[in-house]
């Protein structure tokens, strides 16, 4: 397999740093979503600890996901 250089910004179309740019937003908004939800959601509405929910939020696009697929109780 062809190892592939890492790319500079600078090396980068516009197009990709747009696509860039608005992925890296909408991921911080998907986690804010899920810190907000925590903060004021009842902990009896929480499956789990409401830290460690907090916690797997900072890991990229799955732990704002997994928050909001198992970690709130409907």
């Amino acid at each position: 397999m062809p190892q592939r250089s890492k790319q500079r910004w600078s090396e980068r179309s516009p197009a990709q740093r747009r696509a860039l740019v608005a992925l890296g937003a909408a991921q911080v908004g998907f986690q804010l979503a899920a810190l907000l939800d925590l903060r004021r959601r009842p902990a009896e509405e929480v499956r789990g600890s409401k830290r460690l929910w907090a916690a797997a939020s900072f890991v990229n696009w799955l732990g704002p996901l997994a928050y909001f697929v198992w970690g709130r109780r409907r």
